[in-house]
Parts: C-alpha cells; structure tokens; sequence
C-alpha cells in the first residue's frame, strides 16, 4: 500500500461526512430540526481530523517531497491545493461560527451554517477528486520506493503526534452523525 492510499482512504471518511453536511443543510433549510451541536461536531472532526491530520500530511511532507522531485508549488497543482486548503478553513470557521450562535439559540445564523456547510462540501468534493484522480498519481510517478518509505515513516509520526485513537473517534463521530441523519 502505498502512502497516498492511506491519504485516499481518509478522503472516504471526508467525503462520509460531506454527505452528512449536505443532509443537514438540507434539513435546515427546510425548516427542520437539526441539532447544532451536529454543526460544532462537524466543524471538530473538519478542523482536527481532515486539517490538522489529513492536510498536515499533504502541506508539511507529501507537498515538499514533491517539491523536491521537481513538480512546482507555484502556478502548479500543489499551489491550487494549497489554495482550496485555505477556503476550507475560512469556511469551516464561518460554520463553526454559525454553529455556536445556533447553539445559543440565534436562529438567524441558520443561513450561515447552511451556507458554510454547503459551500465546505462542494469545495471539498471537487478538491478530492482533483487529489485522488491527477496529485497523487502524479506524485507516485516521481517517487522511489525510498520516498514511499519516508512518506510512510512520516505519515505515523504525524499520527503518533495527534495521539492514540484519533482517527478511531472521528471515524466513531461520522459513524454517529451519519445515523442522526438517517445515511
């Protein structure tokens, strides 16, 4: 297995999530309860599993590998990666941001939290067929069996430093939200 499998396996839970956004934007807009604490949960699983894990393994040590394998960061695919990373973290903040006011009960940030969640799992979408369908193929075409080595060394130390059980949470978190929606 290479290491950008793992990278396209943590897409399928990203992408599990996306749909629960997507139901409950759908359900709010509707005029139907939904829980904001489903949104804080969301915006949680958003900032600390697909940032601060998934997108640290990209931005800090599969992005600079292939840097050093000759395929530029700049006016490239990485540069336009590293861009949607950044529209994903404004819009998780605007979603997180709507989903306290909803939690206190400012029902006027609905719109926001629909908004947010929407455009989240749009970027998202499009983001990750880009990753697993032309980034990663090309970074596997550059590699030598001694970078898929060092990505993979890398790869668990970046795990080891989010801590023991993080990906089994937020996979436990997806699994709960996706029953709350009925997916």
């Amino acid at each position: 297995m290479k290491p950008t499998d793992l990278l396209v396996a943590e897409h399928d839970v990203i992408e599990r999530m996306l749909k629960v956004l997507n139901e409950a934007a759908d359900r709010l807009e509707k005029g139907e309860a939904v829980e904001a604490e489903l949104f804080v949960k969301a915006a949680d699983f958003i900032q600390n599993f697909a940032d601060r894990c998934h997108h640290a393994k990209e931005e800090d040590i599969l992005f600079k590998l292939m840097q050093k394998r000759g395929i530029p960061a700049e006016g490239g695919p990485i540069a336009v990666m590293l861009s949607e990373h950044d529209q994903g973290r404004a819009l998780r903040q605007g979603l997180a941001r709507a989903a306290e006011a909803l939690k206190k009960g400012d029902t006027s940030a609905a719109t926001a939290a629909i908004e947010n969640a929407r455009n989240f799992a749009a970027l998202l979408s499009q983001h990750i067929a880009k990753e697993n369908n032309i980034l990663y193929p090309m970074a596997n075409q550059v590699f030598s069996q001694e970078d898929q080595q060092h990505l993979h060394q890398e790869f668990e130390r970046v795990e080891k430093e989010m801590g023991a059980g993080v990906h089994e949470k937020y996979h436990h978190l997806v699994e709960e939200l996706e029953k709350q929606m009925g997916l």
